[in-house]
């Protein structure tokens, strides 16, 4: 298997990109895997002043995994993380932990301390709450029915 290699700027064929990996996982929906790609849109439009940052994960030129993250405006040193995925194939190798803990670096070298995530409780997300718990998040909070009535929101905490 051809090596990982690591990249942060985003390029003019990325939002297509990570609209395929967003969708080959299966789990998001058509208006979520557009609002995926239209993070990487922004960043080319504005960049860094968008507030978005990114690392993408690649394998001989083709993109594996990537995730998005940015400041909470009106905090000091509080990150989002809104996005970290992983191609289907791909699932179940380390990729998304490598990824977590490069997005943990990165926020750590601009100053950060905190990493929230929000996600949602249901059933097809569990995989992913699991996940955040093994990469030593703390589920903070969880506001009932948040995006929908039996659709809570999770938030987890992770301090770098």
């Amino acid at each position: 298997m051809a090596p990982l290699t690591f990249r942060e700027e985003v390029a003019p064929a990325d939002p297509e990109r990570i609209r395929e990996l967003v969708k080959s996982t299966g789990v998001f929906s058509q208006v979520e895997i557009q609002t995926a790609a239209e993070l990487a849109e922004e960043r080319l439009a504005r960049g860094p002043e968008s507030g978005y940052h990114f690392i993408f994960a690649e394998r001989e030129g083709r993109m594996v995994g990537y995730a998005c993250y940015g400041p909470i405006a009106l905090t000091i040193g509080s990150y989002d993380l809104y996005w970290i995925a992983v191609e289907k194939s791909g699932q179940g190798q380390g990729l998304g932990r490598i990824l977590m803990e490069k997005v943990e670096d990165l926020v750590r070298a601009l100053g950060g301390r905190r990493i929230y995530i929000e996600t949602s409780t249901r059933p097809h997300y569990a995989p992913t709450r699991a996940f955040y718990l093994r990469t030593g998040c703390i589920l903070e909070a969880t506001l009932e029915d948040f995006y929908a009535v039996g659709d809570s929101k999770a938030i987890y905490v992770k301090v770098v």
